[in-house]
């Protein structure tokens, strides 16, 4: 059976559309987009979405309603995370998402979240990996760590902690560029959230990153001059390698790291608390390279509406 469905993630930072032809023997890929909207700006502060960024996230949904159209989408699932998990005044999303799209977008747990996170990447991997297999997704709100088997097996344990880039961001890093206490105080938070995890990055022989905080510095990483997807995908790097370039951005104002060819300017204000909340999860690993995969929740959203 062949079916056309798309897949909406809705995070903290970035809405994502992923439209796909899913047949049994795979998915093909049709139209995929990612508009940067900040939904979840204040929320760690104020626990409401604000009304700017809610006009932003409905501006992109109303571009991504006349591409589901366009392309004669039969079944659409939109999945939004830790900026509407945690928000007061979610019902006004929600509403306004249905009002638009005609579906109602589902608040996902955590847990949820890595197990779509977990698909999208496993699906991806070429070969047999070592297992077992860590997927590192850092968002803007929330970072998932799943530990699963590899494609077949599916996942053994999981966990979504509030730590995600523009959180982070907010909560510690409001200097330009950051002082050593605000950087100081970033670690110690992440440190904390590691120690409480059940999910210990030291237990995995390969490690797998997706989202965008990972795709901006795989680009920085590989010197990329623009967005290659062919050049990210499976692309393995060291993690001595991204703890240099972590390192850099921190040193960086906004203005030098917006300076960068590969820096997408959505996020340039966020992207050293990211680097730092995977560079503290590496530090805890065995492994010496990293593999970079371009799909991610989208495409386990994807496969869900199929399955």
């Amino acid at each position: 059976m062949t079916q056309r469905v798309a897949a909406i993630d809705c995070g903290t930072n970035t809405i994502k559309l992923l439209i796909a032809t899913v047949t049994a023997d795979g998915l093909t890929e049709d139209v995929r987009e990612a508009r940067m909207v900040r939904l979840g700006q204040g929320v760690d502060r104020t626990g409401v979405l604000a009304d700017e960024a809610l006009e932003r996230a409905f501006g992109a949904i109303d571009e991504y309603a006349a591409l589901i159209h366009e392309h004669g989408v039969e079944k659409v699932r939109f999945v939004a995370t830790s900026a509407t998990r945690d928000a007061a005044n979610a019902a006004t999303f929600t509403d306004g998402v249905r009002d638009r799209l005609g579906v109602t977008p589902e608040v996902v747990t955590g847990a949820e979240e890595a197990a779509l996170s977990f698909g999208g990447a496993a699906r991806n991997l070429r070969g047999i990996p070592e297992p077992p297999v860590l997927v590192i997704d850092i968002g803007g709100g929330s970072t998932e760590l799943i530990l699963g088997d590899g494609p077949t097996m599916g996942v053994s344990e999981s966990d979504s902690m509030d730590i995600g880039s523009v959180r982070l961001h907010e909560r510690h890093l409001r200097s330009d560029p950051p002082t050593r206490e605000e950087i100081e105080a970033c670690v110690r938070d992440i440190d904390a959230h590691l120690d409480a995890c059940p999910v210990d990055p030291a237990n995995a022989r390969t490690v797998v990153a997706v989202g965008g905080t990972m795709i901006q510095l795989a680009m920085g990483l590989l010197e990329l001059e623009a967005y290659d997807r062919d050049a990210t995908d499976h692309a393995e790097v060291s993690p001595d390698d991204v703890y240099r370039l972590v390192d850099r951005l921190l040193a960086m104002t906004v203005d030098e790291r917006l300076a960068l060819p590969w820096m997408h300017p959505g996020r340039a204000d966020v992207i050293a608390a990211g680097g730092v909340i995977l560079s503290r999860i590496l530090r805890r690993s065995i492994v010496d390279s990293l593999l970079v995969s371009e799909s991610d929740i989208l495409d386990g959203i994807a496969w869900s509406v199929r399955d």
